[in-house]
């Protein structure tokens, strides 16, 4: 982790909007930092969702449970990354989805109020905002189609193809969970790819 643990948002907010120093100072004021362990609870399900975080370093997993318990992982957050359990966030109910940090690591976050803050006093976060909810929003439903049209293989090859590093750094149960596929199937499919 970087000696300045708000090195990477700064990066980030500088590369995707026009932003001086003083306003770029007041931007990161907003967001606290907090050090995360393996397997943390962040939100509980049937909590009201107070914050979006920023990863710096480990990975966050959005949630579910079915009535079985059987769990179901929405979303992967990674470094460099916003995630948050947004239904909850944004409208201020209670989540049906849990957050999890799958690895040690770091995140800084912000709470509803100050977040909309931001939106209200640097239109160029609005566009930076937008932009980002596009492109997850596009992710989730190419997410949810691969689910519906395409085989196990297919679903582990696509994510082979888009984001290789999750299959060696997180545990087989979360990326087959992840794939909609058994630990098993995962197993026999990484058998067959030489890393």
């Amino acid at each position: 982790m970087s000696a300045n643990p708000y090195q990477q948002l700064r990066h980030f907010v500088s590369s995707n909007m026009r932003i001086d120093e003083t306003g770029l100072n007041v931007f990161c004021k907003k967001f606290r930092h907090k050090t995360i362990k393996r397997n943390e609870v962040l939100l509980h399900a049937g909590e009201i969702n107070p914050y979006i975080y920023f990863v710096n370093a480990g990975c966050l997993r959005v949630f579910m449970l079915d009535v079985n318990g059987k769990e179901s992982t929405r979303f992967l957050v990674t470094e460099g990354r916003f995630g948050t359990a947004f239904p909850s966030f944004n409208l201020q109910e209670p989540s049906l989805a849990a957050i999890q940090s799958i690895e040690p690591g770091d995140v800084l976050y912000i709470n509803h109020c100050d977040f909309n803050d931001l939106l209200d006093n640097f239109p160029g976060w609005e566009h930076v905002y937008r932009v980002g909810l596009e492109k997850d929003y596009i992710a989730s439903i190419k997410r949810i189609e691969s689910l519906i049209t395409m085989d196990a293989r297919q679903r582990y090859q696509l994510l082979m193809q888009t984001n290789p590093t999750l299959i060696q750094r997180l545990p087989s149960k979360i990326i087959a969970d992840y794939l909609g596929i058994s630990q098993e199937t995962l197993s026999r499919l990484k058998s067959k790819v030489n890393y």
